[in-house]
């Protein structure tokens, strides 16, 4: 992290960028807990019980954090929102600070090593993916959505094997394939998804503090609400 983060040991880590809901609590040497759930409740009823389930198990309380981590996006627009406000409502109520991760560099970590360029991909509906690349845990493509066609040409150019993580992987599996051929491995299932304990390590690695109120979701493009409502006056005013 970087100076003005060294004091950082204790985190809570929030994430809902995706379909999976994960919270962690860990430190630089130990994670003490670290839940996850993918069902059929929404993060909106599955984050907070689970908040309270990962402190207890770390038996720990919200006050012996040193800060709060969430995953900001891209991702689901009303998954991260949901992350983005709890983070920001419990640092306030506990006066932490906040560190935000992305969820693409977090979702690369979670694939684990691997001898080429590590794709993480979410599904960004219509055939669109937010994508990056990474090789050696460095980034060599910027966070974007693309049709995934453009996407890929776009890192084909970067290596020769190519590991594709994220929730976007189950969608575009065969068409990924077909494009690239033997040149595309795809994590396994478990690795699919971005994990809280992923998100957190980058934090301390990386992450740098701000308060509740700088907490900000980044969404890449604008939510299809925001879309619809200028079509709407665009249409009023033609």
């Amino acid at each position: 992290m970087d100076d003005g983060a060294k004091t950082i040991m204790t985190l809570l880590v929030i994430d809902t960028s995706g379909p999976v809901c994960g919270t962690a609590v860990m430190d630089m040497e130990k994670v003490y807990s670290e839940w996850t759930a993918q069902n059929r409740n929404t993060h909106s009823v599955n984050l907070m019980p689970m908040v309270e389930a990962v402190l207890n198990a770390a038996g720990k309380t919200l006050k012996e954090m040193d800060a709060v981590a969430a995953v900001t996006g891209p991702g689901s627009f009303t998954g991260v929102r949901i992350g983005v406000a709890t983070a920001k409502g419990l640092a306030h109520g506990a006066g932490l600070p906040c560190i935000p991760v992305d969820a693409l560099e977090a979702l690369s970590r979670s694939a684990g090593a691997f001898d080429g360029i590590v794709c993480p991909i979410q599904d960004a509906r219509a055939g669109q993916v937010y994508g990056a690349a990474f090789r050696g845990g460095e980034r060599v493509r910027e966070n974007a959505p693309m049709k995934l066609e453009d996407y890929l040409a776009s890192v084909r150019v970067l290596g020769g094997r190519f590991l594709f993580t994220g929730d976007g992987v189950a969608v575009h599996r065969q068409a990924i394939r077909t494009i690239l051929g033997d040149a595309a491995f795809f994590a396994p299932a478990d690795r699919c998804f971005l994990r809280p304990a992923a998100a957190g390590a980058l934090a301390l690695e990386k992450g740098k503090l701000t308060d509740y109120l700088g907490l900000e979701a980044s969404y890449l493009r604008p939510p299809n609400a925001q879309k619809n409502k200028k079509l709407l006056e665009a249409m009023a005013h033609g």
